[in-house]
């Protein structure tokens, strides 16, 4: 039987649904998509609640996508929500309604994980490597935008900008079409400084629009410039498009150009938003691959189920974690000292800590940035990594996975992990455990580079309980590093329940 998957895309504007395949190339293929014109928007960015006759729409969309689900025999089902789901205040109460009705439990991912997939997505459809590239997804609720270099991330803003969003917050105004689109384009300038700070200066040899409403621009092409369909539009066809849809009512761009209603109302705050950021970045083309968030979720499940995921997701977890590393004007060659010894450490104690590969990148990501709080300040710098990691997500890993290694770096000096620190109490008892085992490692690595000379080529660590015994080899006499190492293993001992030593 072949393996077939449903990936659910809850939006600010509608609800997507794609079911596809694993075939024997090892490749999913999509073979059916549907979409219900479900507005959780209209609710939520003027409300902050779903209402019940929206509640009572999303869950009659859910069965229609369980009966679907069924009928295609589906072996693995995934349903993620963003921006609307992420601010309702009765987003729980909505998963809990959603998950009673038709069994389908969603996920609300945060913007870095929506950007991670939505790159999944482009860079599974065009080839990105040997490029820099931006990415520009323009949503209901938020927009973001990505730049990508060889292929990785490097960074990712996501902006209070959606279509949906502007248009139920501006048409509160009740002003008329006219004077709302100049509100429009006020409302986006008020961000503009923002954005070019983060996209004006950098060459980009590729930029990329996804989304529906860059989906039908895309298509708008021929309508209404009556050119060739070809996967892209320049920069001046897209300031000829937004005039001429400026000119248009709603009603005749429902009747005339042929847009759903639920598209019609939104292009033009969509227009104006990638008007604005196309013309801080200086672009000149953009290119429409026609995928987006539920075809990288699909691809992401694919990988998953074919055991793919582990190589493509470190190299992207540790590709940022070293961009927010230089971010904070980090010791570099520490980071990277530190995070070899920690997974030699790891990779040599399986017996002792029986932790995952998962909890393994989760060390190498807090021992690289283990030190970024000195950008505050070298005095209880543990505790300013702690609060810049919380704030600054490592793209690749769940908000989840962030606590655990902002947790992680927090702990490598000074003070146990303890249930009166709240960040740690939080902690799901699981992770709890976690935490305190890779603290004691990364301390353990920490103390291996003391001086942050990278003096120690190698060592071996000998266990018989309950005698723990580090064998260092290196440059010198390593008499600081040894020192450091029997200095920081108190945590060590603690947890594991030995007798630390060094030599040589």
């Amino acid at each position: 039987m072949p393996t077939t998957l449903a990936a659910i895309d809850i939006g600010s504007n509608a609800i997507r649904l794609s079911i596809g395949r694993i075939d024997n190339d090892r490749k999913v293929t999509v073979t059916d998509n549907f979409r219900e014109p479900v507005r959780l928007g209209r609710d939520v960015f003027t409300g902050r609640v779903i209402s019940e006759e929206t509640m009572g729409a999303a869950i009659e969309a859910f069965k229609r996508f369980r009966e679907a689900i069924d009928r295609n025999n589906v072996t693995f089902t995934k349903a993620v929500a963003t921006s609307a789901l992420r601010e309702a205040m009765n987003r729980d109460s909505f998963a809990d309604n959603i998950s009673h009705a038709c069994g389908i439990e969603i996920e609300i991912i945060n913007p870095e994980e929506e950007a991670r997939l939505i790159h999944l997505a482009v860079g599974d459809k065009m080839n990105l490597k040997n490029k820099t590239a931006l990415l520009i997804d323009i949503g209901g609720g938020s927009t973001e935008i990505t730049l990508t270099v060889d292929g990785s991330i490097i960074s990712t803003e996501s902006y209070r900008l959606g279509a949906v969003r502007l248009l139920q917050v501006l048409e509160e105004k009740k002003q008329g079409e006219k004077k709302f689109n100049l509100l429009v384009q006020e409302y986006v300038e008020a961000a503009r400084r923002r954005l070019k700070k983060e996209i004006s200066g950098k060459k980009i040899d590729l930029c990329v629009g996804t989304g529906g409403n860059i989906e039908a621009l895309g298509a708008l092409r021929k309508d209404l410039l009556g050119k060739e369909r070809n996967g892209s539009f320049s920069s001046d066809d897209l300031n000829a498009m937004l005039k001429k849809l400026m000119s248009l009512s709603f009603d005749e761009r429902v009747g005339q150009i042929r847009l759903r209603p639920d598209r019609a109302d939104v292009i033009i705050p969509a227009s104006i938003i990638l008007q604005e950021i196309v013309k801080v970045a200086g672009i000149e083309e953009v290119i429409v691959p026609g995928v987006g968030l539920k075809e990288g979720l699909m691809i992401d499940m694919g990988q998953a189920v074919l055991g793919e995921q582990r190589s493509s997701n470190r190299d992207q977890v540790m590709t940022s974690a070293v961009e927010i590393g230089r971010k904070y004007s980090f010791d570099e060659q520490h980071g990277v000292s530190v995070a070899r010894y920690a997974l030699e450490l790891f990779d040599q104690t399986k017996s002792l800590h029986n932790l995952a590969l998962e909890h393994r990148l989760l060390l190498e990501a807090a021992a690289m940035l283990h030190d970024i709080g000195t950008h505050i300040g070298m005095t209880a710098h543990h505790k300013h990594t702690y609060y810049l990691l919380t704030a600054t997500p490592v793209i690749g890993l769940s908000s989840e996975q962030m606590q655990i290694v902002a947790n992680i770096a927090r702990y490598h000096r000074k003070s146990f992990p303890k249930m009166q620190h709240d960040h740690y109490r939080i902690l799901s008892s699981k992770n709890r455990i976690v935490v305190s085992k890779l603290a004691a490692i990364l301390r353990l690595a920490d103390a291996i580079d003391n001086e942050h000379a990278s003096r120690v080529t190698s060592f071996t660590v000998d266990y018989k309980k309950p005698n723990f015994t580090v064998h260092l080899h290196g440059e010198g006499d390593l008499l600081l590093e040894k020192w450091a190492l029997m200095n920081k293993a108190d945590l060590f001992e603690e947890i594991f329940g030995v007798k630390v030593s060094v030599e040589d």
